[in-house]
């Protein structure tokens, strides 16, 4: 584990940030203050939980827009798609915890006695709920504040049970009704996402995806983003940002991890890493 000092500052006026990673399992911290920071569309392979301190974020999540004030929770699936910038003129201040999907099985799984391994969906990105947050403000004050690993694992077993229990659906949405163009753009849009899964480190021209997907570019365009929520190369790009995360936690050098995942140099992937993570590849390094 390690924590943040005077090089997780940064950005302008008042705007720092802080993070921490967990050295063993897929679980990391953050606490920032942005000013005028714009998150793009973007998505983490991890649930994704935030408190907002003060001030207040607005964001768009499943097609909907949403504002987080002051003692707000914010809740993100696994692969949700979402952006955010201040929705106040000083900004915002927020906290956020990133779980990976296996920890969670695992803390579910704990918590009663092997019955449920399901990992729970959360419908409503914003929940306005004092026990979900101050849950979640000691599990993340036990990240970031204590090397006790058993008060960590206390605290994270907490904010799980409570976010699952208050916060989350007991049951999976309906799927709505869909006509053959929908259900044939849903392929689409699937073919084209399994292929850039695949190959994410290559250039892949618009042309060759689009004959991988069985349609025309603009057809793909359109049902990739209607499915995902953006475009085919935010998805790349994303991809490669994921990759370029798993090197720096592995040690890779920011330059190193610019030219293995493809970016252009390394002031290139540097703009892209903080943008979507609200964080430099070398801050994220040192957590």
């Amino acid at each position: 584990m390690s924590r943040g000092g005077k090089g997780d500052r940064g950005g302008r006026g008042d705007s720092w940030v802080r993070y921490w990673r967990d050295e063993a399992r897929p679980l990391e911290a953050m606490h920032a203050h942005f000013l005028d920071h714009v998150y793009p569309p973007h998505s983490h392979d991890t649930y994704s939980f935030g408190i907002t301190d003060a001030g207040a974020q607005r964001f768009r999540c499943r097609g909907g827009a949403h504002t987080s004030g002051a003692g707000m929770v914010m809740a993100f699936n696994p692969d949700d798609v979402h952006d955010g910038r201040a929705a106040a003129e000083l900004g915002y201040q927020y906290r956020i915890v990133h779980i990976g999907p296996s920890v969670i099985r695992d803390v579910i799984a704990d918590a009663t006695d092997g019955r449920s391994g399901a990992l729970p969906l959360f419908p409503r990105p914003v929940l306005s709920d004092g026990a979900l947050s101050a849950a979640l403000a000691r599990l993340h004050a036990a990240l970031v504040g204590t090397s006790d690993p058993l008060v960590r694992d206390e605290h994270l077993t907490a904010a799980v049970t409570a976010m699952t229990r208050r916060g989350a659906s007991s049951t999976a949405p309906r799927a709505s009704a869909r006509t053959p163009t929908d259900r044939a753009r849903r392929q689409v849009a699937r073919r084209a996402r399994a292929f850039l899964d695949d190959g994410y480190l290559e250039a892949i021209p618009a042309e060759r995806l689009a004959a991988a997907a069985g349609c025309s570019r603009f057809a793909l365009y359109r049902s990739f983003r209607a499915e995902f929520g953006f475009a085919p190369s935010d998805y790349q790009r994303q991809l490669r940002l994921r990759h370029a995360r798993s090197l720096l936690t592995a040690g890779a050098t920011p330059a190193t991890a610019a030219s293995v995942t493809g970016f252009a140099d390394q002031a290139h992937f540097s703009r892209w890493f903080q943008r979507v993570y609200g964080v430099t590849p070398g801050v994220f390094r040192r957590a």
